[in-house]
């Protein structure tokens, strides 16, 4: 299974523990280049810094582990998303757009604390209860 982190899945994770079950057994995990950023961004507010950017360059090099980058086709998945949310007056965080376009691209199921995914029936989504 290939699952897609969203920024709170990270968190969750790497604070309490959620999803391990989950992301121990994935074959494929996804980290969205926009979740990197947005992880990135609040380490750089907070007083672990260093430590958060080493724990996740680790992460980063398992061998299941696969940053998903925005290209081409990624931007075919956003605009189709996008105009969709428009059209059902069902806006969501545009950087969630972003990361429900990589998790189709790859056939991945998203993990996430937030609800609003679910104003896209396009992606699979797997929510806090489900950790």
């Amino acid at each position: 299974m290939t699952v897609v982190l969203d920024t709170n899945a990270y968190s969750n994770w790497r604070r309490y523990g959620h999803w391990n079950n989950i992301i121990s057994t994935a074959n494929k995990v996804v980290i969205p280049s926009i979740v990197l950023g947005e992880l990135r961004a609040g380490f750089q507010r907070g007083v672990k810094a260093k430590e958060n950017e080493r724990k996740l360059n680790d992460f980063l090099r398992r061998m299941v582990v696969e940053i998903g980058l925005v290209g081409d086709e990624t931007s075919h998945h956003y605009a189709l998303f996008k105009n969709h949310l428009r059209e059902k007056g069902t806006p969501i965080p545009e950087a969630d757009v972003w990361i429900a376009a990589v998790a189709f691209e790859h056939s991945g199921l998203i993990l996430t604390g937030d609800g609003h995914f679910d104003n896209l029936p396009q992606v699979r989504v797997a929510t806090m209860e489900d950790a």
